[in-house]
């Protein structure tokens, strides 16, 4: 019993934090939706369900996630083999890169390709720009990168001996891929595709930037439904099916994350040399490459891109309001703005994260004490079925009143991107701080330690290369986070990735140079980033 009352006094303070930013906005949402006139009236969500435009907006979903899930996993799983599997030559360097369109902001990835398939860009013959093979283009550029790192991970530590044995029993190169090696891998393939898919069912900034207001999924048709049409009962019902769908997606996820991996406890095999028929799968990865570099390189040379020539205009204009006063703030404001909220969502999600990690992960003694540790981390795991632009919407509705009015408070965005980046926190530390052995944590409590001395002696040295980088990815995600601050951010003190958008929805060229340079600047914060993280080589993060 003093155990589970230390650790139900442990849990109170992340409890409070999510019942506070979480429940409570995300049950004022739902009862948006439900509740009318102060009576239960679940007629009006199915009214909503039932409109033609909820269906188009729910197929449009599906079918462009679904498609770009495909081919992300198509083109992902011979490259992984390549930068995996293979000794070619710079093969590091072009895992970094092929990391860098996954952590970029996804506003700035539509507007690098509508720089790229826009009139007057390098692909703008082919006629895509503001279709749905752009939205699934960009889909596909944002994620391949999980396919890629997940299926490769996983590659590295195969059991070689079964293939051997298959080819000593006369198997050829295909056999031995198509009976062993991808049965062995099938797991992470498809919990890599449903990660892929649920990332594309919620990427809210592409689709918006990419497909305006014909196109909309049910991320940016809560949005249109929110602030342009003000149909929050509409806004509300969409929201909760979207929690239904993400929460049976995360479900799905987990099983198949759950499905015993004989590669689990191999070591890391070597990589063997480039062999002939290993060649279509090394000309497919520099197709890859090239597709990935493409819409980043046209984004860069458009931003110095003015009039006739090149210079840097577009960048000293970022001190500017714009064009006819498209800003009320300037875009360098933006991003002190930016990196300011930045830093208080990252302590925030880490010092939830860390919380929520110790408490999920240390060995339970009874079986009550077990039932109450599992109970608590399906709690802590809830937001990971909301996505940011539900929780900003949920957010918007509940947080504007006494004793909870929080709409003038400087710390509403950084607490809504906190909440969005505290899952990629939770993953990056809890399988590391469930790897240390509790027989340390004994050992050093039966010399007397105190469990704070423990902590420092045991978990700290094991765990603060983690903590750095849960930190990187924290504060990436909140730089880029656009879902649930284009709901929350005030004229006055936008975001970066809020400004970009505003920028590329005003007419003029100076307005749209502007968008390029801040897309550029914006993405070069996020992937230094990112680089510094990936420097940390922290076992047990190699994978999304």
């Amino acid at each position: 019993m003093r155990r589970i009352a230390g650790l139900l006094l442990l849990a109170a303070g992340p409890v409070l934090v999510l019942g506070v930013l979480f429940v409570l906005p995300v049950a004022g949402m739902v009862s948006e939706g439900f509740v009318a006139d102060g009576r239960f009236a679940p007629g009006a969500v199915l009214d909503v369900l039932a409109r033609p435009r909820v269906h188009r907006v729910a197929w449009f979903t599906v079918w462009t996630s679904g498609v770009a899930t495909l081919v992300a996993v198509g083109l992902g799983v011979p490259a992984a083999f390549v930068l995996h599997r293979l000794a070619v030559p710079g093969r590091t360097v072009v895992r970094a890169a092929l990391l860098v369109p996954f952590v970029l902001p996804t506003v700035v990835v539509g507007v690098a390709f509508r720089q790229l398939l826009g009139e007057g860009g390098p692909l703008g013959f082919l006629g895509l720009d503001g279709t749905p093979v752009a939205i699934v283009c960009g889909l596909v550029f944002f994620n391949v990168a999980v396919v890629i790192r997940t299926v490769g991970v996983a590659w590295e530590s195969l059991d070689p001996r079964p293939g051997q044995a298959a080819a000593a029993l006369g198997a050829s190169p295909r056999q031995v891929l198509r009976t062993v090696t991808l049965p062995a891998l099938r797991p992470a393939i498809v919990g890599a595709a449903s990660i892929v898919f649920l990332f594309c069912a919620t990427a809210f900034g592409i689709v918006l930037t990419l497909g305006g207001v014909r196109y909309s999924s049910v991320e940016t048709e809560i949005y249109l439904l929110t602030t342009t049409i003000f149909d929050l009962r509409a806004a509300a019902a969409l929201s909760v099916l979207q929690i239904v769908v993400v929460v049976g997606l995360l479900a799905v996820a987990a099983r198949l994350r759950a499905t015993p991996d004989p590669t689990a406890l191999r070591a890391v095999t070597p990589v063997r040399t480039v062999r002939r028929g290993d060649l279509p799968a090394l000309a497919l990865t520099l197709l890859v490459l090239a597709a990935m570099l493409l819409p980043i390189a046209t984004l860069v040379l458009g931003s110095l891109s003015v009039g006739d020539g090149w210079g840097l205009d577009n960048y000293r204009a970022l001190t500017t309001a714009g064009d006819g006063q498209a800003l009320l703030v300037p875009v360098t404001t933006a991003l002190v703005t930016s990196l300011r909220t930045a830093v208080d969502a990252t302590w925030m999600a880490l010092l939830i994260g860390v919380s929520v990690s110790v408490i999920v992960t240390r060995r339970s003694h009874s079986a009550a004490e077990r039932r109450v540790r599992s109970t608590l981390d399906g709690f802590f795991m809830l937001p990971l079925g909301v996505s940011a632009v539900t929780l900003g919407f949920g957010f918007l509705i509940t947080l504007d009143q006494p004793p909870l009015d929080l709409r003038d408070s400087p710390l509403l965005v950084p607490m809504a991107q906190a909440l969005v980046a505290l899952p990629l926190v939770v993953r990056t530390l809890t399988p590391v701080l469930g790897g240390i052995d509790d027989r340390q944590r004994q050992a050093a409590a039966s010399l007397g330690a105190s469990a704070w001395r423990t902590l420092l002696t045991v978990d700290l040295p094991v765990v603060w290369k983690p903590m750095l980088a849960a930190s990187g990815f924290a504060f990436a995600a909140s730089l880029g986070e656009f879902g649930a601050t284009s709901f929350l951010a005030r004229d006055t003190s936008p975001t970066l990735p809020v400004v970009i958008f505003r920028l590329i929805g005003h007419p003029g060229e100076m307005n749209y140079g502007m968008a390029l340079a801040a897309s550029v600047v914006l993405a070069v914060a996020t992937a230094v980033v990112m680089i510094a993280v990936e420097r940390l080589r922290v076992p047990g993060v190699g994978a999304f």
